[in-house]
């Protein structure tokens, strides 16, 4: 009889969680990505070796440009940097999804001309964490890419590669960022 009331206690406790859960009203991250509104200088390091211990790098500097479009419900941020391997330009297109509370972010080649499978997810605690997958040296890896150290005046962006599963990353993109004057 004890190990009953003890169920239906847990029981209840859990239904109220749940309840209480649902009931709060979901984070409207629409105005999520509003620290990057402006010019940026950025210095980007690509690991070129991301699961043989990341010593083969590039290092890019540059500068990214994001402006809004539909009132802040999407972002376009432009990207131009050049380094040893000489001149890069590419864009990210950021979409809202209000049924959701996340955002697609999607990013464009320009030397191949080609569009990247959309990383999904949200922002919490001033850290935005996105998932997709894709593909490194013919395997498909889960991605991650992490928004971090947010403030009005610099930011950084990283990508993460999992072969696991996502038990254990590895940096294969890192973007420092500091706002132009």
């Amino acid at each position: 009889m004890v190990k009953l009331r003890r169920v239906l206690a847990l029981t209840g406790l859990a239904a109220c969680i749940a309840l209480q859960a649902t009931a709060q009203a979901p984070h409207d991250g629409a105005h999520d990505f509003d620290f990057a509104r402006g010019s940026w200088h950025t210095h980007v390091t690509r690991i070129l070796d991301p699961f043989a211990g990341g010593t083969h790098t590039r290092t890019m500097d540059g500068t990214k440009v994001a402006r809004p479009v539909w009132a802040g419900r999407g972002w376009l941020e432009e990207i131009e940097a050049d380094g040893s391997a000489g001149h890069w330009e590419g864009a990210t297109l950021f979409l809202y999804n209000p049924k959701s509370g996340q955002w697609s972010q999607t990013y464009l080649d320009s030397d191949g001309g080609e569009v990247g499978t959309p990383e999904i997810g949200a922002f919490k605690d001033g850290r935005g964490e996105f998932f997709s997958t894709g593909d490194y040296q013919g395997r498909t890896v889960l991605k991650r890419g992490v928004w971090s150290g947010i403030t009005a005046d610099s930011h950084s962006y990283e990508i993460d590669y999992s072969r696991d599963g996502g038990r254990t990353w590895v940096a294969a993109f890192k973007a420092d960022l500091t706002r132009l004057k």
